[in-house]
C-alpha cells in the first residue's frame, strides 16, 4: 500500500510539473514554431502515398488526356513532381503534344484554366522518345494500342529497365490484365486502370485488380485516380471490367435483332432512348465507338472465352467491318454519317 501511495504521489507532481511546462509553452511561441516545423516536414518531405513522377506511354487519344489529367493535377495540387509523357516516334511524340497544347488553349478561351494555370500544366510533362527516361518513375500508366503480344513485349522490357519499385497499369479496356502482369516479373505490383473518353471530361475509371496484385499497390492505385479528380470503381480481371461487359453484349444483341430482320435500326434505339432512357440508341453507340472496336473486342471474347454464351460474333458486323463501313469514322456503318453528325439509318 504504500508503494501504492509514493506511486500515486509522484505521478501527481509529474503531472503538475507538466501542466506547468505546458502552459508556459502553450502562452509563448511554442505553438507557432511546432506548427512552422510540421509545416516545413509537409511541403518538404512527399507523402508515402504519392506516385512524386508518374511515366505515361502512349500520348493518342487515350494516353494524352491522361496525361494532361495528371498534369492539371500535379500543377494544382503537387501530386506529381513530373511526367514523363513517351512515344516511340517523334511524330507519335509531336501529335501528343500538340493535342494536349490544343486541349489547354481550349480551356483558356473558356476561361476555365488561367495562362499561368496552363503554362503550370504544361511545365510538369516532359515528352521525351527515350524510354530509359521512364526507368526511374515511380508509377506507370500505359495506354498503346490493344495488342497483346505488343503489350506484353513492353512489360516483359520496363519489368527489367524500371527501378523494382515502380508499378505499372495498362489502360486497356479489354484484354486481360493478369497475363500483362505475368509479362512484366512484377504482377504484385500490377494493376489496371481503365479511363474513359474523353479523360478529360469523363469522371469514371475502373481500378482492376488481378489474384496477384499487392493489396497495398492496389490502394494505392486508387487514392491516385482520386487525387487526380476522378472516381474510382473496383474490379477483378474479368473480361470488360464493369462498363463494357455490361454494354458490349448489349451492342451485339441489338446488332442481331437487325441482322435477324426483328427490328430496323431506328426502332431498336428509338425503344432503348424512350423505353430505358439511354441518351442514345445502341446502334447509334455501336457506330459512334466504332464497328471495328466492337468486332475487335467481342473476336478477342469469343476466341478465349469459347463457353461464354454472351460473347457472340454477329455475320452482319463482320462483314461490315469487311466493307470498310466502321461507322462515325467512315461516314457509313448502320447509320450513314457525316462528319460527327449522324444521318438516317441505312436500313430506312
Amino acid at each position: 500500500n504504500e508503494q501504492i501511495i509514493t506511486l500515486l504521489s509522484a505521478t501527481k507532481i509529474i503531472v503538475n510539473m507538466l501542466s506547468s511546462t505546458l502552459s508556459r509553452w502553450a502562452s509563448g511561441n511554442g505553438p507557432k514554431a511546432l506548427l512552422q516545423l510540421c509545416r516545413r516536414r509537409i511541403s518538404s518531405t512527399p507523402a508515402v502515398h504519392d506516385f512524386d513522377k508518374l511515366g505515361v506511354i502512349g500520348l493518342g487519344l487515350m494516353g494524352h488526356g491522361i496525361a494532361q489529367t495528371a498534369a492539371a493535377a500535379a500543377a494544382k495540387d503537387g501530386i506529381h513532381s513530373s511526367i514523363v509523357a513517351y512515344e516511340t516516334e517523334s511524330s507519335f511524340l509531336d501529335r501528343g503534344r500538340d493535342r494536349i497544347q490544343k486541349s489547354v488553349e481550349k480551356l483558356v478561351s473558356k476561361g476555365k484554366l488561367s495562362s499561368e494555370e496552363a503554362d503550370a500544366l504544361m511545365n510538369k510533362i516532359t515528352f521525351t522518345t527515350d524510354r530509359d527516361a521512364l526507368n526511374d518513375t515511380d508509377f506507370i500508366v500505359e495506354a498503346i494500342i490493344e495488342n497483346m503480344d505488343l503489350k506484353k513485349q513492353l512489360y516483359s522490357d520496363l519489368g527489367q529497365q524500371c527501378k523494382p519499385e515502380t508499378i505499372f497499369a495498362s489502360n486497356t479496356s479489354s484484354l486481360s490484365i493478369t497475363q500483362m502482369a505475368l509479362a512484366s516479373g512484377r504482377p504484385e505490383k500490377f494493376v489496371g486502370v481503365h479511363f474513359f473518353n474523353p479523360v478529360q471530361l469523363m469522371k469514371l475509371v475502373e481500378v482492376i485488380r488481378t489474384d496477384h496484385t499487392d493489396d497495398a499497390v492496389f490502394d494505392k492505385c486508387m487514392e491516385w485516380v482520386e487525387r487526380i479528380g476522378k472516381v474510382g470503381v473496383k474490379c477483378r480481371d474479368t473480361p470488360g471490367f464493369i462498363v463494357n461487359r455490361l454494354l458490349v453484349p448489349n451492342l451485339v444483341q441489338a446488332i442481331l435483332l437487325v441482322e435477324r430482320g426483328d427490328a430496323t435500326t431506328k426502332d431498336v434505339d428509338l425503344s432503348m432512348q424512350l423505353g430505358a432512357g439511354h441518351p442514345m440508341g445502341p446502334l447509334h453507340l455501336a457506330d459512334y465507338v466504332g464497328l471495328d472496336t466492337c468486332l475487335f473486342i467481342m473476336e478477342g471474347w469469343v476466341k478465349d472465352f469459347p463457353d461464354e454464351r454472351a460473347f457472340v460474333v454477329p455475320d452482319i458486323l463482320r462483314e461490315k467491318v469487311e466493307r470498310n463501313e466502321l461507322g462515325r469514322k467512315t461516314g457509313k456503318g448502320f447509320y450513314n454519317w457525316d462528319g460527327d453528325k449522324r444521318g438516317d439509318p441505312i436500313d430506312s
